[in-house]
């Protein structure tokens, strides 16, 4: 084996002592989450919440807006597949403001909790890897914070619950 074959093989593969010996882990639990769990937003009190708290279990983040026609749509299949999965944390971040939001939720109430975004909740799709910033945009993120599926577009609630069950 060359040098770089190993170096490659080494990094691709970590190994920790366990009970029975060397157990292989994929490096892949090692990476740090995401840089978006390093933000806080505010909930529809004022206060704001970190987005670290989720950190640990598996998160479904949904961008929407009360003014967007397929958020609004998927809304009630979110928050069905929310009640399905207890232990996957569910979130959704809006784009728009907490006066529209709070209205919207007395018509619409989802069991999740909604924090608020704002316009600047544009920039965080993208950075998250909506480059059109276009609405609504699901992320599935593992427990370790970092990002397993993207979802541009209304969900399919069959889709998601086959993608949530396979974490």
């Amino acid at each position: 084996m060359s040098r770089r074959s190993f170096l490659r093989q080494g990094l691709s593969t970590a190994f920790v002592l366990g009970v029975s010996g060397f157990t292989p882990i994929s490096s892949a639990s090692f990476l740090p989450a995401d840089p978006f769990f390093g933000l806080s937003f505010k909930d529809l009190a004022g206060d704001e919440q970190p987005l670290s708290s989720y950190l640990g279990k598996p998160v479904v983040l949904n961008f929407w807006a009360t003014w967007c026609a397929p958020c609004v749509e998927e809304m009630p299949d979110l928050d069905v597949l929310s009640q399905q999965f207890p232990e996957i944390g569910f979130l959704g971040l809006a784009v728009d403001t907490s006066r529209n939001v709070e209205k919207f939720l007395k018509k619409v109430p989802v069991q999740y909790p909604v924090l608020i975004a704002g316009h600047a909740g544009v920039e965080h799709m993208r950075n998250l890897g909506n480059k059109k910033g276009g609405l609504p945009f699901t992320v599935v993120f593992n427990r370790n914070g970092r990002i397993v599926h993207r979802i541009l577009g209304q969900i399919s609630a069959d889709d998601l619950q086959a993608k949530l069950s396979s974490l």
